[in-house]
């Protein structure tokens, strides 16, 4: 059973948005997980020949990321710029607020997406719920057609959200070029690398359309660790893909929130919150972090050892300088760092 924490909840078992034969959709933003703030996730499955419906976010760019399978993503955006790419797993994509767009499944197997948007609270509008907000002579008059020929389509402003191709996906032969929307960010040759971890950047220095969100796809064996740190000016929101792992968060009151990732789930940092990443178990960690920046900065344990005297830390610390441990000294913290101990226990 979950431990309660206010930083950490299920995605795979979050609210569900829709579910049929076609697809599914699990949310979680600020109404399952109040301390969000800027950031929220969504999880779509598409079966094969299923559309997620042409719509758009009234108030927050997304950033999606394809754990399985291929996707066709069609992009209409500001001064009527259009883009239509091929998406595979391990591959990303970014749709600006506001930029009407529409995934489908066009391979044989079910397709996976986990979708992060730069708001708690994300405004959906689909094309579906346009068409039913305006009346016959309207769109008549907008196409230059008699309101009569729009009389067969179902009117409603409630949004189907996923529905089934009716003929064969049309992919237009631009569809495996390059594109600014799409970035392969598992190709990428991880600028952090060790052995015991990796971690891959989808931010702005390598991906110059991300204008207010950025992705880390971090990897950790059992015998790393991602060092105590924390985000000056951004908060981070993680997706666990695979492995299992505990994280401890310090709150400005004092108190500090200790618990356990396993697949599926989500968790919550907001800006400036010391926390940090151990592996559990034998296997390795593979985590989606999300952040609110397009690119973030970190803070961590080993250089701030550095920024100080030995004075200073001793009494910081509550100990004499002879019994200071011997810190070596760092000026670019490592990310990740090896583990050279047992597990930490902490009460669960």
């Amino acid at each position: 059973m979950r431990q309660a924490s206010h930083h950490v909840t299920s995605l795979i078992h979050g609210r569900s948005v829709f579910k049929s034969d076609l697809g599914s959709v699990t949310q979680v933003d600020a109404d399952e997980l109040p301390i969000l703030k800027g950031l929220s996730i969504k999880r779509l499955v598409l079966a094969p020949g299923a559309i997620r419906e042409p719509h758009w976010h009234a108030n927050a760019t997304e950033l999606a990321y394809c754990v399985s399978g291929r996707l066709l993503v069609s992009i209409l955006g500001n001064r009527s710029v259009f883009s239509s790419f091929a998406i595979d797993a391990g591959q990303m994509f970014h749709v600006e607020s506001g930029a009407i767009h529409a995934i489908e499944n066009i391979a044989a197997g079910a397709a996976e997406l986990i979708i992060a948007f730069r708001h708690e609270r994300p405004e959906d509008f689909s094309l579906h719920a346009a068409f039913g907000a305006m009346p016959d002579a309207v769109l008549g008059n907008t196409y230059g057609l008699a309101a009569s020929a729009f009389a067969p389509i179902v009117r409603t402003t409630q949004a189907p959200y996923i529905v089934r191709r009716q003929a064969g996906a049309v992919i237009p032969p631009t569809a495996l070029q390059g594109n600014s929307h799409k970035f392969d960010v598992e190709a990428q040759s991880a600028p952090v690398a060790f052995d015991y971890g990796s971690a891959r950047l989808a931010r702005d220095q390598f991906w110059p359309a991300l204008k207010d969100m950025s992705m880390y796809s971090l990897r950790v064996t059992n015998m790393g660790m991602r060092e105590p740190h924390w985000h000056p000016e951004t908060a981070e929101m993680g997706y666990v893909h695979r492995g299992h792992a505990r994280m401890t968060v310090l709150d400005p009151d004092g108190s500090t929130d200790t618990y356990q990732l396993g697949p599926g789930d989500v968790y919550f940092i907001p800006r400036a919150y010391p926390h940090h990443i151990e592996v559990l178990g034998p296997d390795e960690i593979h985590f989606l972090i999300f952040f609110d920046q397009p690119t973030p900065g970190d803070v961590g344990y080993r250089a701030s050892a550095s920024a100080f005297s030995q004075d200073v830390l001793a009494s910081t610390l509550g100990v004499r300088i002879g019994d200071l441990p011997k810190l070596s000294a760092t000026w670019a913290d490592p990310l990740i760092v090896g583990r050279c101990n047992p597990q930490s226990s902490f009460d669960e």
